[in-house]
């Protein structure tokens, strides 16, 4: 028989038994879908860390003071105390060829008032390159003006929801907001930009460094933040930063470098195992599907004796028959993997419109191996009900038996 007449020959037989075939069409294509779907979960899960790290800033290193093994919770949990960053390790790190910016950081919390209304802020003393290192992006008015970093106006950066709640919709540039205990003018608002890694920043009020040491009486800094000039130096700019403070501190090794690369390694690890994970789980409802096939099929065989015997009378060979049963099994895998790839992907499309920040998609990979899961498992199924076929005696299938 031809290779077209056998395809003719096994789409008919389906056509002619439609809720058997509808029954195993949708067996797999649930298999399939829920096999896409979870992965194109995964995935997204791992894009959405890809991002926020990627709104820290591009080619990151974060210097931590302290150095050695933390001890559980979240990092850094440094034992013992750990010699202070200053100023001046941070403005030494500049010597180095393959740093582009660097930021100093001050951290603390303090009350921010403006007339009558006060709201608790987390403020954040910081230079001109804190901008262009973290992808700060502004709504109105300018950043920190750049100089010298010893010296700095008193001036302030405040996130949107600060704005709105001390100012409601009145304008708020050129403004003089209180700090504690200190005046600080408004020279501009951040976009809203959500939260990143645990920091609201629509809740912050950025002022220059030597503002913040004098409002939080401190010489020490809570980061530095450096940016290398291509992510290809991140391992070199990595290793300079711990030699010049090393020679800084008397030989000590004293402070942690953590890249982003290195996070980002980490977490593209953790996801691909989950998302591989969560996939394999899914693949158990492609063998119940497969069973289902099996079952179905080898029903049909028994219904279909006088046609199977009708076949071999006219000299049909028990390959051809195991053949016939084995494409028919084929199209219901494929068909089916078809369809549920296009449930899946709707599901993809509604989720995608129900939560626009998760960028949820289904990677390339997946596509492939569902298809290619679906057949090989409509075929391995399908080799016992089209064997039992191929060997039925003639005169009893004709007969019915």
């Amino acid at each position: 028989m031809h290779i077209t007449d056998t395809f003719g020959f096994a789409i008919r037989a389906l056509r002619g038994a439609r809720a058997r075939s509808a029954l195993m069409l949708l067996a797999m294509a649930i298999g399939i879908a829920s096999v896409v779907l979870l992965t194109a979960l995964g995935e997204g899960a791992r894009r959405y860390v890809g991002n926020e790290f990627s709104n820290l800033g591009t080619h990151l290193l974060v210097v931590l003071p302290g150095r050695t093994e933390t001890t559980g919770g979240p990092p850094p949990l440094i034992g013992g105390t750990p010699k202070p960053l200053t100023l001046d390790d941070a403005l030494a790190l500049t010597r180095s060829t393959t740093v582009r910016y660097v930021a100093p950081l001050i951290v603390g919390s303090a009350p921010v008032s403006h007339r009558q209304l006060e709201r608790e802020a987390t403020i954040l003393g910081a230079t001109a390159e804190l901008l262009p290192v973290r992808n700060l992006e502004l709504a109105r008015g300018k950043f920190l003006p750049p100089g010298d970093p010893e010296r700095g106006a008193a001036v302030a950066v405040i996130g949107s929801a600060l704005k709105q709640n001390l100012f409601g919709n009145a304008p708020a540039l050129g403004r003089w907001i209180r700090i504690h205990d200190r005046r600080f003018r408004v020279i501009g608002i951040l976009k809203p930009m959500g939260e990143s890694l645990g920091m609201d920043l629509g809740e912050l009020a950025i002022i220059p460094l030597s503002r913040s040491q004098s409002l939080f009486d401190t010489e020490s800094l809570f980061r530095i933040l450096v940016q290398a000039t291509t992510r290809e130096h991140v391992a070199r700019t990595e290793r300079a930063v711990s030699e010049i403070l090393k020679t800084r501190h008397g030989g000590e090794e004293d402070i942690t470098v953590i890249t982003q690369n290195a996070l980002l390694g980490t977490f593209d690890e953790i996801f691909r195992t989950l998302t591989l994970a969560v996939g394999g789980i899914a693949a158990i409802s492609l063998a119940v599907a497969g069973i289902l096939i099996m079952n179905v099929m080898l029903v049909a065989v028994s219904q279909r004796t006088a046609e199977i015997g009708l076949l071999k009378a006219l000299g049909a060979p028990g390959g051809e028959i195991l053949r016939l049963f084995l494409v028919e099994a084929g199209l219901l895998s494929v068909t089916g993997a078809l369809l549920g790839m296009a449930t899946a992907y709707g599901g993809v499309w509604a989720m995608g419109h129900l939560f626009p920040d998760f960028p949820i998609g289904v990677p390339p990979w997946a596509l492939a191996a569902a298809l290619l899961v679906a057949l090989l498992t409509g075929l391995l199924f399908g080799v016992l009900p089209a064997r039992r076929a191929a060997r039925l005696d003639p005169v009893r299938a004709l007969s019915g038996h």
